[in-house]
């Protein structure tokens, strides 16, 4: 008798139908699977600490907690091993693309229909990558994005974290709390980010970030360095 394999996926949405319909598609796929959710990214991270081996991570981009690709660069950082694959309603084909570069393993827009993303899920999970056939993954990015993007690959896990955080306006002290770290820590973390991104201060790495994606991440920094 041949044993079914039993998938484990998180799906990351802040919206609860669409983590319904997500549900919908995936339970459709397989005989066993295991669906845990979360509505805030900082869920995610506890989801993955605390349920063992996860098969795929279905992401949105814009939830609570992360902004831009940060999300997408934090799990790649911090669980390598296990696939993303980006749900998102901003199908832009440059952000496809940065996805990708990011490590993502797929991108599903949120238009896609439930067969469609049946399709990509299986795709993925068979080890393959899936995005929109109409996107032209080749494109050229321009040299200082691509450079930016290689930069922002390097940061740590924790040094993603205090990115995202320098870009919400919190202070050191703020983010020493929330990370329960010390302000030395903290220090030590933005000096290695400044280094990383090749800036100067703390305001000039949350505009650096903020050229990967207008409109995702803020523009205002905190003035503290």
């Amino acid at each position: 008798m041949t044993e079914i394999t039993l998938y484990r996926l998180v799906i990351a949405d802040d919206h609860p139908l669409f983590r319904g319909a997500l549900r919908e598609a995936v339970g459709g796929l397989f005989e066993r699977v295991d669906i845990l959710e979360a509505g805030a990214f900082d869920d995610v991270a506890k989801l993955l600490d605390n349920s063992g081996d996860v098969d795929l991570i279905l992401l949105d981009l814009s939830m609570p907690g992360v902004r831009g690709f940060s999300g997408l660069m934090y799990l790649r950082a911090q669980y390598p091993s296990v696939p993303v694959v980006v749900v998102s309603a901003n199908d832009d084909p440059s952000v496809i693309r940065r996805c990708m570069d990011f490590g993502a393993s797929g991108f599903i827009p949120k238009t896609l229909d439930i067969d469609g993303m049946r399709k990509a899920i299986a795709a993925v999970l068979k080890g393959g990558v899936w995005t929109p056939p109409d996107i032209d993954l080749n494109a050229g990015t321009d040299a200082e994005s691509a450079e930016l993007m290689g930069r922002l690959s390097t940061l740590t896990p924790q040094q993603v974290r205090v990115l995202m955080m320098l870009s919400e306006g919190l202070l050191n002290k703020q983010i020493a709390y929330e990370l329960s770290v010390s302000e030395a820590t903290v220090k030590a973390h933005v000096s290695a980010i400044l280094q990383k991104l090749g800036v100067e201060s703390r305001t000039q790495a949350v505009i650096a970030a903020a050229k990967i994606e207008v409109g995702q991440w803020p523009q205002v920094a905190p003035l503290e360095n």
